[in-house]
């Protein structure tokens, strides 16, 4: 220890040894500031491809769903067209079969497209030429085209339709009066939608959503049932994605809670595809790589560390010792407020801050009362627990960031509150009060007295003027009785009471 405190009392540090700390700060900073720079644009370049990836994906899946509904679309449209027209219904079964149907999409993965009446009865079916009796009046894709004339292609959610999980795609049929004259409704397979996700290769956090328009779920990968027909369109990244066509963000999934990147494609078809991806899984590789240029950088810095360790460790040490003397310079040891020393000094400074500024200043004088007695009853350890409760209360009180409190002198305390007004500074010195009055009485209740005084100061005027006011006001608020508040102004009134 005795070689090291030559280093510790020197006043000055040496050319040398400044030279070094500055030489040590500028290479890690320099080195620091160039690995960083590096790391942060392998980051933006991650997040980049992340998001190109995720928009060619949601592209891809958008024009092949978005191509097989038009397909199918179409083929109700035909039917629709054909059911307007007026010799169709003249023709025979079969005639009117082969051209309601020449149109129609053919796949595995479509159902029979039907034809409904108003009432909701079947009466024309491309599978057969004599359908079942059949009626659909309560199905959703009948009865929101029955109460909306204007809607056009309905899509479903998944659900079991002719004996097949399906979404129903369906279209209104009017009369030639624009009235309602029935629907026409087919269905697409769910498993084209389980075949087409199949094919492709999801890393663990990664999904793939589509929805409807409203928000409602038709689909998801990894497939969870549960979530499948659930409307999502409260929630607020799906109102992102239904408010703007293409775009991306950064959000936690509604089903999970997982933190990813957010990426969707609105080519204006009737469903949007969602492809989000964690965070986790984008930066994997980056983080690998922070990992090594970051173990890199930590045996640089100790390696450069190593020259100047030791006029670091000492210039701690005396920047610990300087903080504390300061502290102990400033600081009450009892109660923890500012002491005497520094309520002066910060007095001093808020009095001419107030000259400049022309705005109002506010001093409050607490003392505790007949602590003198207090204190020889219950013993000096119980006189020093109460003037620390009495702090306590007052550090809560005054707690704005230019307010000063301070032990004034034994159990005198002093509250410094820069452009507070009368009214501002009573208020803080019944708050105060109140939180005293307020301290359990063990062993004994406590309660102060303050004296409260507000000067907006002149040039010519010295704080001290202040002090003589909050003072006054003090002698008055005990002369009335103690545990009170009282304004200088209202001194006077208080003596003669």
């Amino acid at each position: 220890m005795n070689f090291w405190k030559p280093v510790i009392w020197m006043r000055r540090w040496p050319s040398s040894a400044k030279l070094l700390i500055l030489s040590s700060l500028v290479t890690i900073v320099s080195f620091s500031a160039i690995c960083g720079s590096v790391m942060l644009d392998m980051r933006h370049g991650e997040q980049a491809l992340a998001k190109q990836t995720s928009e060619n994906l949601a592209t891809s899946i958008d024009s092949d769903i978005g191509r097989t509904i038009e397909q199918y679309d179409l083929s109700l449209r035909a039917v629709v067209s054909g059911i307007n027209t007026p010799e169709i219904g003249q023709l025979s079964r079969e005639l009117r079969q082969l051209i309601l149907f020449d149109k129609a999409a053919s796949s595995a993965q479509f159902g029979a497209i039907q034809v409904f009446d108003a009432e909701g009865d079947l009466t024309i079916e491309a599978g057969s030429l004599d359908p079942a009796r059949e009626n659909r009046a309560s199905e959703d894709f009948f009865k929101v085209h029955q109460l909306d004339g204007e809607r056009g292609l309905f899509i479903s959610v998944p659900r079991m339709h002719r004996g097949a999980y399906s979404i129903v795609l369906s279209r209104r049929i009017t009369d030639s009066e624009g009235n309602f004259a029935g629907v026409v409704a087919g269905s697409i397979r769910f498993s084209y939608f389980l075949d087409l996700f199949d094919r492709l290769r999801l890393n663990p956090g990664e999904t793939i959503t589509v929805v409807r328009r409203d928000g409602v779920v038709i689909m998801r990968a990894p497939f969870d049932l549960n979530v499948i027909g659930r409307d999502l369109s409260k929630t607020p990244g799906v109102m992102r994605v239904l408010a703007r066509a293409n775009g991306s963000y950064s959000g936690v999934g509604a089903v999970d809670k997982i933190m990813r990147l957010f990426v969707w494609r609105d080519s204006g078809r009737p469903l949007i595809v969602i492809v989000g991806r964690p965070w986790d899984g984008i930066y994997t590789l980056w983080q690998k790589q922070v990992w090594r240029v970051g173990a890199i950088m930590l045996a640089l810095i100790a390696f450069i560390s190593v020259g100047t360790v030791f006029l670091a460790r000492e210039i701690g040490r005396r920047a610990r010792a300087e903080d504390r003397l300061e502290e102990l310079a400033t600081t009450d040891a009892l109660t923890g407020l500012r002491n005497r020393r520094k309520f002066d000094v910060a007095i001093e400074q808020e009095w001419r801050r107030a000259i400049r500024t022309a705005k109002p200043i506010a001093l409050l004088l607490v003392d505790a009362d007949y602590f003198k007695i207090f204190n020889d009853t219950f013993g000096h350890q119980a006189g020093d627990q109460a003037l620390i409760a009495i702090a306590g209360c007052i550090s809560a009180a005054a707690k704005r960031a230019g307010d000063c409190a301070a032990r004034y002198g034994g159990e005198e305390f002093a509250v410094l509150l820069p452009g507070a007004s009368e009214r501002d500074a009573r208020e803080v010195a019944e708050n105060i009060r109140q939180r005293v009055e307020g301290v359990p009485a063990d062993p004994a209740q406590l309660s102060v007295s303050i004296g409260i005084a507000s000067m907006r100061p002149l040039v010519t005027m010295e704080w001290t003027e202040l002090v003589e006011a909050a003072d006054k006001a003090l002698y008055a608020a005990k002369a009335a009785g103690r545990n009170q508040c009282v304004l200088a102004e209202d001194t006077h009134r208080s003596l003669a009471a």
